[in-house]
């Protein structure tokens, strides 16, 4: 007796569809006319679509499937496509490599953005607009650093980071302080204790509720 193994039958070229779409288009080769190869290419196309019907939303789908088919007859079906036919090089077209950003950041918990803001604000010259942009730095660098290190920071080393970060050309006015931000850690197992002593608690006066009015 002779079994029908995966292992034993032909590669899926694009498993998606399924064998019975690639049995189809390869009996759609075998076609004596082109006429009937359109006429089934074009069922064919309709099937894949339903199968696949996330491909609705992608832009012109319906010459994404007539490439699929294109590709599942390893470019051989001869049928009138509506859409240029394609060939095993756009398949196996691979879109140049983006290159990742090298740029160095020196404290990463504030992020490259702040480096910029301090940039923008050494250029600025109106010294009412600059120390506003100044606090509004620092007090971001602050909330930053309590975020990444879910800890407290003194003022002042918000400051000394500030100073290194800008050169040395940013500081703030003396009588300036900034805004108040601290990192509050929630004690889960504590409030688990709490919810459980209450459960206890709601189950004891249940139980004597109970034993009164058996009594």
């Amino acid at each position: 007796m002779n079994f029908d193994y995966n292992t034993t039958r032909s590669e899926l070229i694009l498993a998606e569809y399924g064998r019975n779409v690639q049995n189809m288009v390869k009996y759609i080769i075998t076609l004596p006319t082109k006429e009937e190869r359109n006429k089934y290419a074009q069922a064919v196309i309709d099937l894949m679509g339903f199968l696949n019907p996330h491909l609705r939303d992608v832009a012109d789908f319906k010459h994404k499937l007539w490439d699929h088919l294109h590709i599942i007859s390893n470019y051989q079906i001869d049928v009138d496509s509506p859409y240029p036919k394609p060939t095993p090089e756009t398949k196996e077209f691979k879109p140049d490599h983006i290159g990742y950003p090298h740029q160095r950041i020196k404290y990463k918990h504030y992020g490259k953005t702040v480096e910029k803001l301090i940039a923008t604000a050494i250029e600025e010259q109106n010294p009412e607009r600059k120390a506003a942009m100044v606090q509004g730095i620092a007090n971001f660098m602050k909330m930053a650093y309590v975020q990444w290190n879910k800890d407290n920071v003194a003022d002042e080393v918000i400051l000394k980071n500030l100073a290194e970060l800008s050169g040395g050309a940013l500081a703030l006015e003396e009588n300036v302080n900034l805004q108040k931000v601290e990192f509050k850690q929630q004690n889960n197992r504590q409030n688990n204790n709490n919810r459980g002593r209450q459960n206890n608690k709601k189950n004891r006066q249940r139980n004597n509720n109970n034993n009164k009015q058996r009594h």
